[in-house]
């Protein structure tokens, strides 16, 4: 099955962001095919994307997770900023203000799925939450050109007591996320 790590975020995150991305598609116009608005509702903090894990892989995956946030502290996280991921705007992005916290759970996650043979990330962690997937140019520079006065935007914060483990099912209508494990942090 396909599975990734998560934080999940607040309903009055998920409120804000909705607005956000209601006025951006209000100022755009900008729809299918030229981007895909993420359902608010399915948005969270992805910490490692595994792909694929076979059924049988699936109780140590979760106990690994719950042994991360048996050594980590609860925290909050502040969400500020708007941004896009790629020189042509592929992802448009609600940003997370740089936290150690955040950081080390995740640094903490990774070395000890790698250790489990589930590779390391390539690339230096980047906190966000996606907002809309970019599959036109031309739309990417409209909304990169239309978020430059979202720079300082500030969406709130939320309180981070857990980290789940999710089952991913892609379908035509759109993703399916089950939660698969909670671990409580300290």
């Amino acid at each position: 099955m396909r599975c990734f790590i998560a934080i999940d975020i607040d309903d009055n995150i998920r409120s804000q962001i909705g607005r956000v991305q209601r006025k951006l598609r209000e100022m755009t116009g900008l729809t299918r095919p030229d981007v895909k608005w993420v359902d608010p509702a399915l948005i969270h903090l992805t910490l490692k994307f595994l792909g694929e894990v076979r059924d049988a892989d699936i109780a140590e995956v979760c106990s690994i997770v719950e042994d991360v946030a048996d050594n980590h502290k609860g925290f909050s996280i502040d969400v500020a900023g708007i941004g896009t991921f790629g020189t042509s705007a592929r992802v448009l992005w609600a940003g997370i203000e740089s936290n150690d916290t955040l950081f080390a759970l995740q640094k903490d996650l990774d070395e000890r799925l790698c250790e489990a043979g589930w590779g390391g990330d390539k690339k230096q962690f980047s906190g966000h939450l996606t907002l809309c997937r970019i599959k036109n140019p031309r739309a990417g520079r409209i909304l990169k050109n239309m978020i430059k006065d979202y720079g300082d935007l500030n969406l709130g914060s939320f309180s981070v007591d857990s980290i789940c483990v999710y089952k991913s099912e892609l379908t035509s209508s759109g993703p399916i996320y089950t939660t698969i494990s909670r671990s409580s942090l300290q």
